[in-house]
């Protein structure tokens, strides 16, 4: 027989919603939600306001599909950015692990994902016909792939790149030194690092 639970509704909510988080299991919310409790006024409220406050600014770039809190993120706005190497990335999560190794100054292209037939997801439903646009206006030296190394994720590599070879683009790819199915979220800094240099024409 099922027993009930002895947390309050609105704490089994909490948790509910925790356990939503990637990664965090119901021992891991339980913590967290007992930790934002034993303290409110220095937990959970200032908490919960920044998630309200960054609900409310957080937006995607308009150029390169980056978070931000204006029409173009901080990187876009970065005069000092060279912009002639466009690198592309899955995620908005993929700028971050990328910005962290302090290898890459150009400028990013946030595909908002990866072709997936069986999840019925095509070229039109991420940001590719805008990274085209970009690469008219931008006319870069070099586009860098810097995708997975998962099925989905090479034929997303595959297809853009015959796309922007068309275009007489110089294309390349990071090399992998990324576990095989990983994506780059999951990389180190070094490893990261070294893919970059290691990167090879397509």
């Amino acid at each position: 027989m099922k027993t009930s639970s002895p947390y309050p509704d609105s704490l089994e909510i909490l948790l509910s919603e925790l356990k939503r988080i990637p990664g965090l299991g119901p021992k891991g919310a339980s913590r967290i939600a007992l930790w934002l409790l034993s303290d409110p006024s220095r937990r959970s409220i200032p908490l919960s306001r920044a998630l309200a406050n960054a609900a409310e600014k957080i937006t995607l770039c308009l150029e390169c599909g980056f978070w931000a809190e204006a029409t173009l993120c901080k990187i876009c706005s970065d005069s000092t950015r060279n912009g002639s190497v466009l690198c592309v990335v899955e995620q908005p999560m993929d700028v971050l692990s990328i910005e962290k190794t302090g290898i890459f100054r150009g400028l990013y292209h946030v595909l908002g994902g990866r072709l997936s037939p069986l999840n019925q997801v095509g070229p039109e439903h991420l940001r590719i016909s805008q990274l085209l646009k970009r690469v008219e206006q931008l006319k870069p030296q070099e586009v860098i792939l810097a995708l997975g190394a998962d099925v989905e994720s090479l034929a997303t590599m595959s297809y853009l790149s015959s796309i922007l070879k068309e275009k007489m683009i110089k294309v390349s790819k990071i090399a992998f030194g990324i576990p095989a199915g990983g994506g780059i979220e999951h990389a180190d800094v070094l490893t990261l690092q070294n893919a970059f240099k290691g990167r090879s024409l397509l």
